[in-house]
């Protein structure tokens, strides 16, 4: 948490610093700075109250109800207690390609869901461990964090635009200021990004964990996991907008020779190693 927490102050002070340039520039570093605080402020409120309805949108994913998978249900309600939570809701998404997701603001208003494609794909042990994994995400409101980083990073990108449009047009009235702001207008998206997905892949790490521990089926989950791997790299593709890549348990967009570093999550390989020697730490066969 120690780390999550200094990663989320280090996004933030990348937007102050980019907005206390992007002022100077402009003559008014102070009221530039607060207007992109309030900008992220107002978009952090938005995502906190409307990202789980956008992203079931932009998945395609529909609520179902138990009579409709019932035993999807009753692995979800089972995991969730054991959680020491709310039973989160249950969608289906319509792809052959085997993934999953959760979504929502925290444990009262979450979503796991989950492609009919990784309902075929997986055993129920295998199935169990993928729902742990998100069941861990909604406990320690990952979602939410994630939003806010993309909410952040993203004001930060806007901010960037006005600083390089600012600085080509400043001509010799503030030249230094200019070359600053266009320096940090360049450097601060990068920053963010890397700041982004690193919050990203260490949130993953730790719902693997978590979800290991929960479930006690840290092999299963591992076992998911590659069968996931191996369909996103043979071509299983999923129909949806790229922007929901954080939120998957195996990215599905992303191509096999990206850096892990420009990564929204860590390589498969990398976790089903964690997850193998958390089996041994607890002593489980499954």
């Amino acid at each position: 948490m120690i780390r999550l927490a200094g990663m989320m102050i280090l996004l933030t002070g990348i937007l102050v610093l980019l907005g206390y340039a992007v002022g100077l520039l402009f003559g008014y570093p102070e009221y530039i700075t607060l207007g992109a605080l309030g900008i992220a402020a107002a978009l952090n409120v938005f995502s906190y109250l409307y990202s789980d309805k956008i992203v079931l949108s932009m998945t395609k994913a529909k609520v179902v109800s138990e009579s409709e998978y019932p035993s999807l249900h009753r692995m979800v309600a089972s995991l969730a207690t054991s959680a020491g939570m709310p039973k989160p809701k249950v969608a289906i998404i319509p792809s052959k390609a085997p993934n999953a997701f959760a979504t929502g603001r925290g444990p009262n208003n979450s979503v796991v869901a989950v492609t009919t494609g990784l309902l075929e794909a997986l055993n129920e042990n295998e199935l169990e461990g993928v729902i742990s994994h998100e069941i861990s995400h909604v406990k320690h409101k990952d979602i939410l964090i994630a939003s806010v980083a993309a909410t952040v990073a993203g004001a930060i990108s806007y901010l960037a635009l006005v600083g390089r449009f600012g600085s080509f047009y400043s001509g010799n009235r503030n030249r230094d200021a200019g070359m600053i702001a266009l320096l940090l207008s360049f450097l601060a998206p990068i920053a963010a990004f890397l700041v982004q997905t690193a919050i990203s892949r260490g949130r993953e790490y730790e719902a693997d964990r978590e979800g290991a521990q929960l479930s006690r089926k840290p092999l299963a989950l591992a076992s998911a996991l590659e069968k996931i791997e191996r369909s996103a790299k043979s071509g299983g593709m999923i129909k949806a907008n790229p922007a929901t890549s954080p939120l998957w348990i195996v990215n599905p967009f992303r191509g096999e020779a990206i850096l892990e570093m420009f990564s929204t999550h860590p390589s498969t390989w990398k976790r089903i190693d964690r997850l193998k020697a958390i089996a041994i730490s607890i002593g489980s066969m499954q």
